[in-house]
C-alpha cells in the first residue's frame, strides 16, 4: 500500500532517508508541482472579474517559494517592514504589495509609506496616525464584520472578541476622520479566520462585506480575505475546500452585486495556508523509543523550535514512518507520542497516534508542513533551525535555505 507522499511522488528522484543524509536533519521539502497546482488553483479563482490573489508571505518566507508566487501571477500580503523587505527582494513590485498593518509604530508605518505600498490600517487610531504621516494619502481600512471562523479561537481574526479591524459599526467614524486629514478611503478588507473546511460561511461574509463598498465613494478595490482550509486529516481521508463549487457561486455573487450596484471594482482575497501547506512536508529522525508509565514515546529532533503549530494551537498533522528509504504501511502497529527534543512538556509532534511499530534511525515525515512551519520557527533552547529544500518538477531537489551553523547564534552579539 502507497503512502500519501508516493503517491504524489513528493520527492521526486529521491527519498526522505537520502535527502536528511544529504542535507541533514530536521529538514522541510517542498514540492514545486504541488506548490504551483495551488497557486494556480487561486489565481484562476475569478476569471470573469478583475481579480488578485495574495500570497501571504506570513506562511511561508522562503525566497524561493516567493518567486514562485511571483511567476504564478500572484500578488502578496506584507504585515511587517521585513516582510516588504523581503518581497521586494523576490521581485515583487510596491503596486503588488499589500501592507495590512496591525498596531504598528510611526516609523513602521512611514517605511510602507515610502515604499510605495498600499497600507491598510485597522483601528481608528492607526488611521489618524496615517493621516498625520501621509495628509492626502490613499489607504485601505480593514473591516471587522463582528462574526469570525476558525479551528481554534487563536485564528479567528473577527469577531466580538478579537484585536482586529475596524468595528463595522464605526464606519461613520472612519469617514470623518479621513475627512479630517483628507483621505482617499481606496480598500476595505476583512478576514474572517483561518482553516475552514466549508466555504458557505465565507461566502456569506464576502455577501456581507459587499454591503461596506456602499458606505464609500472612492473604493478600487475589495479584499475578502481568505483562510481557505486544508485537509490536515487527509490519511483519514478528509476532503478537500471545494474551491470549484466555491468559485462558482462567489462569480456568481459578484457578478450579480456589480449589476446591481453599477459598481467595477477589483476584487483580491488571501487564501493563505491553502497555497502552500500541503506542499511541504518536515523530515526528522527517531533518536529513541521509550515507554513511561504505559506511555509510549517516539522520540525525534522536531522539536517545537522547528515546528510550532501542533503546541500554540493544538493543530493535527499526519505522521508517516519511513524506513530504508521506503514508507513502512504494513505490519503491527502501536499507539505513540512523537515528541521532540525541547526542554517543554508540551514539546509534542503528535499525540497518541497509531503508527507502525517505530524504531530508532526511522525517519519521520510530517505532513502538510508548509505553512506556518519554517516561517514560525525559533532559535528557542539555542537549537539551530533547519534547512529547506525545494523537489523541482523535473524530480531533482536543491538547496534553498542553508541549516543554521552554531556561528549564526553569536551574529547579532558585539564579541
Amino acid at each position: 500500500m502507497d503512502s500519501y507522499t508516493q503517491k504524489m511522488n513528493f520527492f521526486g528522484n529521491t527519498d526522505p532517508e537520502e535527502l536528511v543524509t544529504k542535507y541533514g536533519s530536521p529538514l522541510f521539502v517542498y514540492n514545486e508541482d504541488i506548490l504551483r497546482r495551488q497557486m494556480r488553483r487561486v489565481a484562476g479563482l475569478l476569471p470573469n472579474h478583475r481579480f488578485t490573489s495574495n500570497f501571504s508571505i506570513k506562511t511561508n518566507s522562503n525566497l524561493s517559494i516567493l518567486k514562485i508566487a511571483y511567476e504564478e501571477g500572484l500578488n502578496a500580503d506584507a504585515m511587517s517592514p521585513g516582510e516588504i523587505y523581503a518581497l521586494k527582494k523576490a521581485g515583487f513590485p510596491s503596486e503588488r504589495i499589500f501592507y495590512v498593518s496591525n498596531n504598528v509604530s510611526e516609523d513602521e508605518m512611514q517605511y510602507a509609506i515610502d515604499e510605495g505600498v498600499i497600507v491598510s490600517v485597522d483601528s481608528l487610531s492607526q488611521l489618524e496616525m496615517f493621516g498625520r504621516l501621509n495628509r492626502g494619502g490613499k489607504l485601505s481600512v480593514r473591516i471587522n464584520p463582528g462574526v469570525g471562523a476558525g479551528h481554534h479561537d487563536k485564528v479567528v481574526t473577527a469577531g466580538k472578541k478579537t484585536k482586529f479591524g475596524v468595528a463595522a459599526q464605526d464606519i461613520e467614524k472612519i469617514r470623518d476622520v479621513a475627512a479630517k486629514y483628507d483621505l482617499h478611503i481606496i480598500g476595505l478588507n476583512q478576514h474572517i479566520g483561518s482553516l475552514f473546511m466549508d466555504y458557505k460561511p465565507f461566502l456569506e461574509a464576502c455577501r456581507n462585506f459587499l454591503h461596506y463598498a456602499e458606505e464609500f465613494d472612492e473604493l478600487e478595490f475589495l479584499d475578502f480575505g481568505g483562510g481557505f482550509g486544508t485537509p490536515y486529516h487527509k490519511l483519514a481521508d478528509e476532503q478537500e475546500f471545494d474551491i470549484e463549487t466555491f468559485k462558482k457561486e462567489l462569480d456568481a455573487l459578484l457578478t450579480e452585486w456589480k449589476k446591481t450596484s453599477g459598481r467595477d471594482v477589483l476584487f483580491k482575497t488571501e487564501p493563505g495556508r491553502y497555497i502552500v501547506a500541503e506542499g511541504g512536508v518536515l523530515l526528522g529522525k527517531v533518536h529513541s523509543v521509550k515507554e513511561n508509565y504505559g506511555h509510549k514515546y517516539v522520540g525525534t529532533d522536531i522539536g517545537m523550535n522547528v515546528l510550532m503549530r501542533p503546541e500554540l494551537y493544538d493543530s493535527w498533522h499526519d505522521v508517516e514512518i519511513y524506513r530504508e528509504g521506503k514508507p513502512v504501511t504494513e505490519g503491527e502497529r502501536e499507539v505513540y507520542s512523537v515528541v521532540g527534543n525541547i526542554c517543554e512538556s508540551g514539546d509534542i509532534v503528535a499525540k497518541d497516534r497509531e503508527l507502525p511499530v517505530t524504531h530508532e534511525h526511522d525517519v519521520v515525515c510530517i505532513l502538510d508542513a508548509g505553512a506556518y512551519g519554517f516561517s514560525m520557527s525559533s532559535n528557542y533552547n539555542n537549537r539551530l533551525r533547519p534547512a529547506e529544500v525545494l523537489i523541482h518538477s523535473d524530480g531533482s531537489d536543491s538547496l534553498i535555505r542553508r541549516r543554521e551553523t552554531l556561528e549564526d547564534l553569536m551574529r547579532c552579539f558585539d564579541i
